[in-house]
């Protein structure tokens, strides 16, 4: 019965993860819709586009296909009248793989994270499929395959991280506690693997924070560009107001273009273009307000960049070596070794996965290629982060971590050794002499002591 509520609530977290996905889309569309058509708006064409657009926001690829009609109304070429639009707004993945963490820890502290996160990702799938089918729009269409398993593999990927992150600390009774215990057989080895991605979790936060500051920064810094292209548009409150939430869902998008920018290889806003820290090349760009915070112009001297990943990966490595410290497990240089190496492997992976996001295309002609490209970005945050950790995580210790060790050595060691009271054994001859003599006096009878003897029959005199 324990199991089946933990299914069913695991189910529930599902619907409330799908269905503030969709209120947040929805919303605003229909308060949007309302102020644009009035009452006689076709509130048929509202859903198609809110759901279309919640599948774009996991990953799904639009094709779009723009009418005729509309194509001699704004004298667009008829080459452009069709094109794909791929780079995702992370925002709304980002959304659902956090909540799904969430339900997935839950399900872990109630000791079945497996059926959870299973019974959760299905439930989600049905619900993007039932999504999928049912917004249909012709002049955006998508792949129903893919709007059925991108969402429902983004949902479980993160309950099986929330729930695995949960069972391997906690214990699960199951095969986590297995693989667990087989780990501990390794010996020096057994803290690698939760060593590598506690090492990986603190890299990718810190380079995260990192492009992220960087995007607050250009903002400030080139925020009268981003005004001058919303005036620019000449667009009334409501289209400004559409083009502000729509850029706000492609800022995590925007983070994983400056954390390529900071790591070295860049990303580029259309075919033969390029922005990166050793220039900036870039030809006629969208008039898109939020590309008012590109770069005109770049240095040289700005490669000094790429110090911040070594930076954060130095931080990885000196936070798993004073976690190995403070367990009084150091280990040996080629364990040290590999879990540098996987730091740097796993932080390669994430990268890779979140440029593939958001590379992609966001039009025809030139915009076909926009975003950092997946491998150099991935190349090259992993190799620089790896240098970072492998300089704490290999460099030789230092005689106050020698010394830390040795202390709790000792300590250990004199942890099994019965203490002496020294005060005693000075007085030991007194102490043994008293307690003798109450000894003595506790066991004799009475009658030794000659006190209550009675006289001898023949000692009496008449």
């Amino acid at each position: 019965m324990q199991r089946l509520l933990v299914a069913l609530l695991a189910a529930f977290d599902a619907v409330i993860a799908a269905a503030v996905g969709l209120a947040v889309l929805l919303a605003p569309l229909t308060l949007l819709w309302t102020l644009a058509f009035g009452a006689t708006a076709d509130w048929g064409a509202l859903w198609p586009l809110t759901g279309t657009l919640w599948g774009f926001g996991h990953g799904v690829p639009l094709d779009v296909t723009i009418p005729s009609e509309l194509l001699v109304a704004l004298t667009i070429p008829a080459a452009a009248a069709n094109f794909i639009v791929s780079v995702t707004p992370l925002a709304f993945l980002l959304f659902t793989v956090l909540f799904a963490a969430r339900s997935g820890a839950r399900a872990a502290k109630a000791g079945a994270w497996l059926i959870g996160a299973l019974s959760g990702a299905a439930v989600f799938a049905i619900i993007a499929a039932g999504v999928a089918l049912s917004s249909r729009l012709e002049g955006a269409q998508t792949s129903l395959p893919l709007a059925i398993i991108l969402p429902s593999t983004a949902y479980l990927t993160g309950a099986v991280c929330g729930a695995v992150r949960i069972a391997w600390e906690d214990g699960d009774g199951g095969p986590l506690d297995r693989l667990h215990d087989l780990v501990d057989t390794w010996g020096d080895w057994t803290p690698v693997p939760a060593s590598i991605v506690r090492g990986a979790a603190f890299a990718v936060m810190g380079v995260t924070a990192a492009a992220a500051t960087a995007v607050a920064l250009m903002t400030l810094l080139r925020g009268g560009e981003v005004v001058a292209l919303f005036q620019a548009s000449r667009v009334d409150a409501l289209g400004a107001t559409v083009m502000a939430l729509g850029q706000f869902a492609y800022l995590p998008t925007l983070i994983v273009w400056a954390a390529s920018w900071i790591a070295g290889p860049g990303f580029a806003v259309g075919v033969g273009t390029a922005v990166s820290p050793a220039g900036t090349q870039l030809g006629v760009v969208p008039g898109i307000p939020i590309l008012g915070l590109l770069p005109e112009n770049s240095s040289i001297w700005m490669l000094i960049v790429v110090l911040v990943p070594i930076a954060a990966g130095a931080v990885a490595g000196w936070a798993v070596r004073s976690r190995l410290v403070w367990e009084g497990t150091p280990l040996a240089l080629l364990p040290r070794a590999v879990i540098a190496v996987g730091i740097g492997a796993v932080v390669a992976g994430i990268a890779a996965v979140a440029a593939a996001l958001a590379h992609g295309s966001m039009g025809p002609g030139r915009l076909v290629e926009v975003g950092p490209a997946p491998v150099p970005f991935a190349l090259a945050l992993g190799g620089e982060v790896l240098l970072g950790a492998a300089i704490l995580l290999l460099s030789p210790r230092h005689r106050d971590e020698l010394a830390e060790e040795r202390t709790d050595r000792w300590n250990a060691e004199m942890a099994g050794i019965p203490t002496v009271d020294w005060a005693t054994i000075d007085r030991a001859p007194e102490i043994a002499q008293t307690d003798a003599a109450r000894s003595a006096d506790d066991t004799a009878p009475l009658d030794d002591l000659g006190r209550f003897t009675a006289p001898d029959a023949t000692d009496r005199r008449d």
